[in-house]
């Protein structure tokens, strides 16, 4: 029901989103209040939250009944909130709009549990290669495409470039390893048919991404010992003060760059993550979801997500604020406009994006860092790969009850 019908006169409905992801969310908060009104006849209440004290605040605001309508969450908050009842499955509305065949794959997938979708994909990020273009032209250097070109480059950077680091192994961070766990066919845990999760990020196939991802470090040298605790915050520093050659980066920092010195236009270069042999390495696709909080306005919560996530208004939130949209007809518009810095990673989003275990469990697991954990202990020489992939293992399965 896309006619202004005037079906929500007199209401106001409260949208909760978070601060700063938008640089200047103004102009973009008023077309979507005056677009809603037109559009329901309702009120639209939007307030701004902070991202660390959101999820605090939405399970105490779910405790004393005061949640708002809608709210922004992180795509990983959906199995939790979802378990807790206070979420509703919007599977049914997405299928009769028509809009089932069109989300983001991993966006969805981290938004479904057994069957319930319990947010809409709003935005979204992903990490990909990004290098330095004119030290690799300097050097008449091809970007990598697979795990061996990866290897081969960073050791020519490291001899034509003995001042520069040529690959970063970071260990503080997560997300850059689990691209070499998927991308050599391994996943970081497994559900089984009686719903349990297990983790299988000491199978073969994971701890073969794992070795080859640290042996840059350990065994080829192309990093720094400081990075064993570096985080992706502190490796884009190392690629911003020109220590860096290349760096696995989320879509998000190049405006970043760009913002602090227009010359990094010319400098940064991005190619979807290597995959093994062929192909790209998945990468983890991060974002944000449009929640309808158990809404005593159902139809217009639901007017209210729709609106947001579809068409213009979806189109102008990830045009401010550098991240994705999350349908992928939109998503594959902005692959066509054949930006060379914007592109790859929605091409690495649309064809090789990837998420983390579904399970509110897996929350608590990267507030514990086992995965950091078993990256430090690897890079510090105190464990062996499998010794370490087995120990995070058996603490991953304690958390998820098994």
């Amino acid at each position: 029901d896309d006619e202004g019908d005037g079906s929500g006169e007199g209401t106001t409905v409260e949208l909760w989103i978070m601060e700063g992801t938008n640089p200047d969310a103004d102009p973009y908060v008023a077309d979507l209040q005056a677009a809603f009104e037109e559009q329901t006849g309702a009120r639209l209440d939007v307030q701004f939250i902070q991202w660390a004290d959101a999820h605090d605040r939405i399970t105490t605001a779910m405790a004393g009944g005061e949640l708002p309508d809608v709210a922004e969450i992180g795509s990983t908050w959906a199995p939790e909130f979802g378990a807790a009842g206070a979420l509703s499955d919007i599977a049914g509305q997405i299928e009769e709009s028509g809009l089932a065949d069109d989300l983001v794959p991993a966006l969805e997938e981290a938004a479904t549990v057994d069957g319930a979708v319990y947010g809409m994909p709003w935005y979204a990020g992903t990490r990909s290669l990004m290098y330095r273009a004119d030290v690799f032209a300097e050097h008449d250097l091809q970007p990598p495409t697979t795990w061996e070109e990866l290897r081969e480059v960073a050791i020519q950077l490291r001899e034509l470039e003995p001042d520069m680091i040529p690959f970063p192994v970071i260990g503080g961070g997560e997300y850059s390893v689990d691209a070499f766990i998927w991308g050599a066919g391994g996943e970081i845990a497994e559900q089984g048919s009686d719903g349990r999760w297990a983790s299988t990020i000491n199978s073969p196939e994971a701890v073969e991404g794992i070795e080859f991802y640290t042996s840059l470090a350990t065994e080829d040298d192309l990093s720094v010992a400081a990075a064993s605790t570096w985080l992706e915050t502190d490796q884009l520093e190392s690629f911003q003060n020109g220590e860096a050659a290349m760096v696995i980066n989320g879509n998000w920092t190049v405006n970043t760059l760009i913002a602090d010195d227009a010359s990094w236009a010319d400098r940064i270069g991005v190619v979807p993550l290597p995959g093994q042999e062929s192909g790209f390495s998945p990468s983890f696709v991060g974002g944000s979801l449009l929640g309808d909080f158990s809404s005593d306005e159902p139809e217009l919560a639901w007017q209210l997500i729709q609106l947001m996530t579809t068409g213009d208004l979806a189109t102008q939130w990830a045009d401010a604020s550098g991240y994705f949209p999350g349908q992928q007809s939109l998503l594959e518009a902005v692959q066509q406009e054949q930006d060379p810095l914007v592109a790859p990673f929605a091409q690495q989003m649309g064809e090789a994006g990837a998420s983390v275990p579904v399970t509110e469990a897996y929350g608590a697991i990267q507030g514990e860092q086992l995965i950091p954990q078993m990256l430090q202990s690897i890079l510090s020489g105190d464990k062996s790969v499998q010794q370490a992939a087995d120990d995070a293992a058996a603490a991953m399965d304690q958390t998820f009850g098994g």
